[in-house]
């Protein structure tokens, strides 16, 4: 699943990054942190809560997800870098896991089980120390 963010959610800041660049980094501010009002993406209550799992520290208390993007050396690189990343996360929200149903242990398997452990005390009883009586 895609999924766009819309702009009128999106806040863009452009600061200093580290790494290499040489004197580019000291002179230029590359590195791009997104800052995403997540209440006004109109989310489900679900995809909320999966949001804030697996967004982690990167949600704030006010509802803004921060990503900070400074892998590439040019501006618009890392402002498509953090879009995308946002974009993947929220969309990871949207997916619902799967529901684990309990099955119940057949009394076949149930019997192999016993008899496999009965086997092997057998054979664990039989290594005893050897008596000569």
């Amino acid at each position: 699943m895609t999924y766009r963010l819309p702009d009128s959610a999106c806040s863009e800041s452009f600061l200093a990054a580290s790494g290499p660049g040489g004197q580019n980094v000291n002179k230029v501010a590359t590195a791009c942190q997104l800052r995403v009002a997540v209440f006004s993406l109109g989310l489900s209550p679900s995809v909320y809560q999966r949001l804030k799992t697996l967004a982690g520290s990167r949600l704030t208390s006010q509802g803004e997800l921060i990503i900070t993007a400074r892998r590439f050396r040019s501006q618009e690189s890392n402002r498509e870098d953090a879009r995308a990343r946002a974009e993947t996360l929220i969309a990871k929200a949207h997916v619902r896991p799967a529901v684990r149903r309990k099955t119940k242990v057949s009394r076949a398997a149930k019997a192999r089980r016993v008899d496999s452990k009965k086997k092997r005390a057998t054979v664990k009883s039989g290594r005893g120390k050897v008596r000569l009586d």
